[in-house]
């Protein structure tokens, strides 16, 4: 039996959720200036995150937050795609599923809303994550999608939501 579970964020989880991302960022290597680690939003999540055809998911543990991921519009695009976005556990949350649920999730609820794609953005040596897209049916881009603003991401992937089962 799963010990964790997936939920929509919630207010108080604001600072926990930036604290995740960020950890995971430095842990990673990431770089600080063109990717989420700078992003404004951090800091409220869930004000960021309560518009129409947008939803932030939290992954709690035992009273911690151990991971999450949004979806939204993808900014500068068609209204028909959307981003999957700010997608990160923790070290005790690899390897469990946890991502696999957390991404079906994201995308059934990007499919209900009406969203025909689902567009990402990562990095080159987040291998475990890419993996986990390739598994979920998204295929490598040649070039952005949108206007994100993470300049220092160059892989880009994209995935048909038409798959999806509700």
């Amino acid at each position: 039996m799963n010990s964790f579970k997936i939920r929509e964020i919630q207010p108080k989880d604001n600072q926990g959720v930036a604290a995740v991302i960020r950890i995971v960022l430095v842990e990673m290597g990431v770089p600080k200036v063109g990717t989420a680690y700078e992003d404004k939003s951090l800091e409220d999540m869930h004000g960021n995150y309560e518009h129409p055809r947008m939803k932030y998911f939290v992954v709690e543990e035992n009273g911690k937050l151990i991971g999450s991921a949004g979806i939204a519009p993808l900014t500068g695009a068609d209204e028909s795609i959307c981003e999957l976005q700010k997608m990160y556990f923790l070290p005790e949350a690899r390897g469990r599923g946890i991502g696999s649920e957390m991404m079906q999730t994201c995308l059934n609820y990007a499919k209900y809303v009406g969203f025909k794609q689902c567009y990402l953005e990562t990095l080159p040596y987040m291998e475990n994550a890419r993996k986990l897209y390739a598994r979920t049916g998204f295929k490598s881009l040649e070039k952005p999608m949108g206007d994100t603003g993470h300049y220092n991401c160059s892989m880009w992937m994209l995935k048909e939501l038409n798959s999806i089962e509700i």
